[in-house]
């Protein structure tokens, strides 16, 4: 008899932390790999987060936390979602877990049943759907496709949802695509959402202040208020902030499904470390004039990356309106051969081959439920941009 639970069956490893690791150990043999499959910024900490976690170590603030958030953290994110989102929360409705992941993994747990249905937007982060499975639900894949710009269409949620549908996943700016929805095209979502009465929403708002070209971002429950006791909205310090290694993110929601998560949050783990609490409490309080520096870099990068690669034949770049990943289209490239003698069958043969003969690691679309697509992550500096776009331009020139 297997020591290995059932539920972990159809739960596969994170495809862009597996790509990730290959390119690490490629590094580890002498190979100079350029990683662009990492959705990881690579700025730094915001020193005054970093000093309010010395600060709070020296104080002696290093004891077991309250299991669903310090005080001054909660205070923190009510004011964050008050400036940010026009949204009114208590402490009550509030809880910290440990990364935006925790957040969602205890919101399924604590609310899924065996059978009940998650309607998930695809492409979709590769985690999505797994926490879904791992509590017992099913993942329903909607797509959204190219010519739509990788935005939901309302006729297709619409069609999606069934009488054992319990939770919408919304993620706009989106992973893998950078697709975002305009304030009209979430007021369509919302729409279709009022008539479902007993469908909830959850919403990933990880990359909101990651935004180019003056594109507006706006949540679903600030868009439409008949919403607000049904959306549990996300958020957290990892990407806006480059706080990924500390481990935070948060959620705001009705009283009673926010105590569910917090049960579910207390018995998981013993609520998160003071000092990245203090942290993050300094984050969401201190000077916001980094979040739009840091955007306009991100901006010149992506104008940088979309650039070079739309010059390449055989390679499709849509242009996103945040995040910091593009999703080229690589069906021109179908049934070619690489210059190392790869049949290119598919997008898991592409970024195979490309990590493999030239050392570009990225992140294959059926990760992400829809190919023949790659990602790649541009959280990462000019210097290894350059040297990525170009042996990929290589390496597509290559092929016969």
């Amino acid at each position: 008899m297997s020591v290995i639970s059932d539920r972990l069956k159809n739960v596969s490893i994170s495809a862009s932390a597996a790509m990730t690791q290959r390119a690490r150990e490629l590094a580890a043999n002498g190979i100079k790999v350029v990683s662009l499959s990492s959705g990881e910024p690579d700025f730094p900490t915001p020193a005054h987060a970093i000093e309010a976690a010395h600060a709070a170590a020296l104080a002696g603030d290093t004891k077991y936390p309250p299991m669903d958030g310090t005080p001054a953290l909660k205070s923190a994110i009510i004011r964050k979602f008050k400036r940010d989102n026009n949204l009114d929360y208590d402490a009550s409705q509030i809880v910290v877990s440990g990364g935006g992941k925790q957040v969602i993994f205890n919101a399924m747990l604590a609310t899924c049943n065996p059978g009940d249905e998650v309607v998930i937007p695809t492409p979709s982060w590769v985690s999505y759907a797994d926490i879904v499975k791992f509590a017992g639900g099913v993942p329903v894949a909607v797509p959204c496709h190219e010519q739509a710009g990788f935005k939901l269409r309302p006729e297709d949620l619409e069609a999606a949802i069934t009488p054992r549908t319990k939770w919408l996943f919304l993620n706009f700016p989106n992973n893998p695509t950078g697709a975002a929805c305009s304030r009209a095209e979430m007021a369509a979502i919302a729409e279709v959402m009022l008539r479902h009465h007993n469908v909830w929403i959850m919403t990933d708002d990880i990359y909101e202040h990651l935004v180019y070209d003056d594109f507006q971002f706006c949540t679903i429950a600030e868009v439409e208020p008949r919403l607000y006791d049904r959306v549990l909205t996300m958020n957290g310090v990892s990407k806006a902030y480059a706080m990924t290694g500390w481990r935070l993110g948060f959620c705001a929601g009705p009283k009673e499904l926010i105590s569910a998560i917090s049960n579910v949050n207390g018995q998981n783990g013993g609520g998160i470390a003071t000092l990245t609490q203090a942290a993050a409490t300094a984050a969401l309080d201190g000077p916001q004039d980094l979040l739009k520096e840091r955007a306009a870099i991100y901006k010149e990068r992506r104008d940088f990356v979309l650039d070079r690669l739309s010059e390449v034949d055989g390679l499709r770049c849509h242009r996103p309106e945040g995040a910091f990943y593009l999703y080229p289209n690589i069906s021109g490239l179908i049934g070619k051969t690489s210059k190392g003698g790869r049949k290119i069958e598919t997008d898991v043969d592409f970024v195979m081959a490309l990590v493999e003969e030239h050392h570009v690691a990225t992140v294959q679309g059926a990760a992400y439920a829809m190919s023949p697509f790659f990602r790649i992550s541009y959280a990462t500096s000019m210097e290894k941009l350059g040297e990525g776009c170009a042996r990929i331009a290589q390496f597509c020139r290559d092929m016969r």
